[in-house]
Parts: C-alpha cells; sequence; structure tokens
C-alpha cells in the first residue's frame, strides 16, 4: 500500500495554508510545553514544594513519554490515518493540559505532564508527514523553514511566555491556555486536513514494545542520574536493560517483513548525521537555557517575567530568521546553514560561559543571546527538510518521528548533564555557588554544540534519498516526491 492523500493537498494554496497553520499551531503547543514552565519552577516549587529532583522532573516528566512513543506516534498515523491521529494527539493532550492545571501536587503535575508529552508524541511527527503531503516538492524546504520557524520560536519562548503567565495571572494558566486553543484546532484538523496513510499498514507490535520500552530504560536513567548517581545500580540497569532492547529492536528490525524503523535510512550519511546533530543540539540547549532561566531569578532578582523578557533577543530570533533560512535551503540546500547555526549557537552559550558572574550586566550578555537565537533559527529551518528528503516520501512519518525522538532524549540528557555538572560544582547556597556551578555546565552545553556541528559537516554536498522499500505507484496513486536531492 503506496502512500495515499486527497488530491485536494496539492490542488492550490489554500489546502497549503490551512496545513500549515493547523499543523502549526498544534506542533506550538506542543513545542512550546517543554521549556515553559522553567521560569515558573521556583513559583511551582513555592506552591507545591519540591527540591531540584523534584524540578527536574517537572521538565523530564514531560520529556520522557515524548521520546519514547513517538515512534509509535508515527506508526499509528501510517497505519490508522495521520489526520486522525494527529486529532487524537491534539485531543490528549488538550485534556492532559486540563490535568496539569488542576494539579494539587507534584506528583499529579508530574503525571499529567506525562500525558502531556504522550499527545506532543502522536501530533508533533505527524505534523511534517501532513505538510510534506500537501506541498509540491519546490516549496517544501519554505514551508519546513515555516514549521522550523515556530517550532523554535515555541520552544525559545517558553520562558517568556511561562514567566509573564506566572507573574500576572498563575503557573496554572501555563496550561489553562492550550485548552481552548486544542479545542479551536479539532474540528479544523476534520475539515480542513486531508488524510493520508503510509507505505506499511501493518504496526510492527513487537518493534514498538522493543523501542518503547528500550528508549524508556535509557531516557529514565539519563533523567535520574544525577538525582540517585551515574553509578548506581537502577541507573545503571536501566542503561543496560534499555541498550539491549534498542539492540534486540535493530536486529528485529533488520529481519522482519514489515519494520516500523528500516535500518536502511541510516546508510544515509544526511539522514544520520542530521539526527546526531539534533540530539547533540537539543543537549546543549535545553540544558543551558533550564539553567540560565534561574539564574536571572534566583540570583539576579528578577520576576519571572522579566526573566523571560531578557531571554527575548534569544527568543525572537527564530520568527525572523528561520524562514529565510528555510529558503535558502531550497536553493543552496541545509548542511552550511545548519552547520553555521551550530557553531554560532556554540559561540553564544560560550560568550555567556565568559561573563557568567552573579553581579553581570544584562546589556553585555545581549550579543551573546542574539548569536545563540539566530544560531538556533537556522538549525530548526532547513533540518526537517534535510530529514525528510533523505527517506522515501511514503516513509517520512517514520523519520520524522526517529529525528522527534532522538531530540527529545537529547534535550532529557541534557537537562540531567548539565544539572549534574551544576550540583558537582556549585549549587544552590549563595549566588557565587550557583555561579561556580553555572559556568562549567554551559561549557559543557558548548561542547555537545561544538560536537553537534562536527556531525553536520558529514552530510554530503548532495545529499539524495534512501532507497524505496518498493517500487513507485503509478503516477496516480503517488504521494509528492521527496526533496530533490541536494536539499
Amino acid at each position: 500500500m503506496q502512500d495515499t492523500a486527497s488530491p485536494s493537498t496539492t490542488a492550490g494554496r489554500g489546502p497549503v495554508v490551512w496545513t500549515l497553520l493547523v499543523t502549526s499551531l498544534a506542533t506550538f503547543m506542543a513545542a512550546l510545553d517543554n521549556l515553559v514552565v522553567t521560569t515558573a519552577l521556583p513559583v511551582i516549587r513555592d506552591d507545591l514544594g519540591g527540591g531540584l529532583a523534584d524540578l527536574e522532573w517537572i521538565v523530564n516528566g514531560y520529556t520522557l513519554p515524548f521520546a519514547c512513543l513517538l515512534l509509535l506516534g508515527a506508526a499509528l498515523g501510517d497505519r490508522f490515518g495521520r489526520r486522525r491521529v494527529f486529532a487524537w494527539g491534539v485531543l490528549l493532550f488538550t485534556l492532559a493540559s486540563a490535568a496539569a492545571a488542576v494539579a494539587g501536587s507534584t506528583g499529579a503535575l508530574i503525571a499529567a505532564r506525562a500525558a502531556q508529552g504522550a499527545g506532543a508524541a502522536i501530533l508533533l511527527p505527524l505534523s511534517l508527514t501532513l505538510i510534506s503531503a500537501a506541498v509540491p516538492p519546490e516549496r517544501r524546504g519554505t514551508a519546513f523553514g515555516i514549521w522550523g520557524a515556530v517550532n523554535g520560536l515555541a520552544v525559545a519562548s517558553g520562558p517568556l511566555v511561562g514567566g509573564a503567565i506566572t507573574e500576572h495571572i498563575s503557573w496554572q494558566w501555563i496550561f489553562w491556555l492550550n485548552v481552548p486553543i486544542g479545542l479551536a484546532l479539532l474540528p479544523l484538523v476534520r475539515y480542513r486536513l486531508a488524510e493520508s496513510r503510509g507505505a506499511n499498514d501493518r504496526l510492527d507490535l513487537v518493534g514498538t514494545v522493543l523501542a518503547s520500552a528500550g528508549l524508556f530504560g535509557v531516557v529514565l536513567s539519563i533523567v535520574r542520574g544525577h538525582e540517585h548517581g551515574w553509578t548506581s545500580g537502577p541507573v545503571l540497569a536501566g542503561f543496560v536493560l534499555g541498550g539491549l532492547l534498542l539492540i534486540a529492536f535493530v536486529r528485529w528490525e533488520m529481519h522482519t517483513d514489515h519494520p516500523m524503523l528500516p535500518m536502511r535510512f541510516f546508510r544515509s550519511r544526511t539522514f544520520a548525521a542530521v539526527n546526531a546533530a539534533s540530539l547533540l543540539m537539543y543537549a546543549g540547549m535545553f540544558g543551558s537555557i533550564f539553567l540560565l532561566t534561574q539564574f536571572f531569578q534566583l540570583i539576579q532578582g528578577y520576576s519571572p517575567l522579566d526573566a523571560g523578557l531578557r531571554m527575548l533577543p534569544w527568543t525572537a530570533m527564530p520568527m525572523l530568521v528561520a524562514p529565510i533560512a528555510g529558503a535558502l535551503t531550497d536553493r543552496i540546500g541545509g548542511r552550511s546553514i545548519v552547520a553555521s547555526g551550530l557553531a554560532l549557537m556554540a559561540a553564544g552559550i560560550a560568550w555567556l560561559a565568559l561573563l557568567a558572574d552573579p553581579g553581570v550586566n544584562y546589556t553585555s550578555q545581549i550579543p551573546a543571546f542574539i548569536l545563540c537565537g539566530i544560531g538556533m533559527a537556522m538549525f530548526f529551518a532547513p533540518t526537517g527538510a534535510m530529514v525528510m528528503g533523505a527517506v522515501p516520501p511514503t516513509e517520512q512519518g517514520i523519520a520524522s518521528g526517529v529525528n522527534n525522538a532522538l531530540r527529545e532524549v537529547g534535550g532529557a540528557l541534557g537537562i540531567a548533564l548539565l544539572a549534574s555538572v551544576f550540583a558537582a560544582r556549585g549549587g544552590y547556597a549563595s549566588p557565587q555557588a550557583f555561579t561556580d556551578g553555572l559556568v562549567p555546565a554551559l561549557w559543557v552545553g558548548v561542547a555537545a554544540l561544538l560536537a553537534a556541528t562536527a556531525a553536520v559537516l558529514f552530510v554530503p554536498t548532495r545529499a539524495r534519498p534512501a532507497a524505496p522499500a518498493a517500487p513507485p505507484a503509478a503516477p496516480q496513486d503517488r504521494a509528492p516526491e521527496a526533496v530533490p536531492a541536494g536539499r
């Protein structure tokens, strides 16, 4: 069964605009909630109680199911219909947001955040395949640039949005905000998006269980490493068991007739390198933002809103730069754009590490934040087109799931690793102790971004899509072609 979509998806600009609008709004909600709680964490701690480990779990409680269920979300869309499953994800995310808003304890909030993460894992990978089915090949770079701008803006503006709502209303409204948006999106998903399915109409249950359980073991150990010690029995057991399950998953996928993740994807240097870079970039970015937003509030005494506003030179850049970077991807390919963006992010965070001091003047930090924002926009805009263009059109859903899963693993790794370095070298005892921990943690983030830059340089100048699993269908049944070679 080949990937199929309604002919209306390519007829005129109307369906394209509606697809971009609906998927971008949905993914904005999901991406925003990755870091929207960061500036609200001190207030949530005062209201519900908890220490550093609890604060990490409020963030990682979302990340853990998000990372583990992305492949399942993509596979369900290929099997049961992408529009239908996308709607399920929006509904689950909306209901979970309401549950988070009424949470009366840290445990209840973490549980609701986990349900949010599951909903986001369903809708996020399918957003890219819905866009790919609606947009002609020659315009996909621009479309993915717009999607990347929205996604990047959501991730980076989380601290500002969270700070503004926390200061002027209450932290609960961080989550209530999603409810009317989600309810408004559901009829639009039903009536404005065309249905499509993937090439594989069989759900790989064994592969799904192995991949989800393996990722759960690894990511859980990552987020518990700081709390329990990286060499503690439970943490090592999670790494070992999760690793063995992932090895078993790879072996199963190599031999089953209907794999949920074709291993041939990784023969593509573009696919392998971009995914490695995504993991490392999210590690450096998430971990740095997690600590910097606390630095503004706890050490420099800013309110949640003021802390978010001071991140604005970083957070505003994706909206300005990502569409331009996406359009350039259509012309020159994404390799140089992504590598340059990662290098700029590394330079920006290194600059912040050099300036870090309890009494640092904010004005001196602005150029570093601008560099981080430009670099992040240059990363987000082309990577969607690069990943989707590296695989056949019929398998882009699962490719999107892989990329987003590795991003979330990277985010969890970054928060856990940088928090561990922070705790080992400093702490919350005094402003100087916080800075003593912040500086080495930021340098770890810089190292991750430099490694991501090196990974992108392995992308060939003229990238080619992976070979399809089956001969192409007749023209009337074929989904839109992948992004041309070199994109």
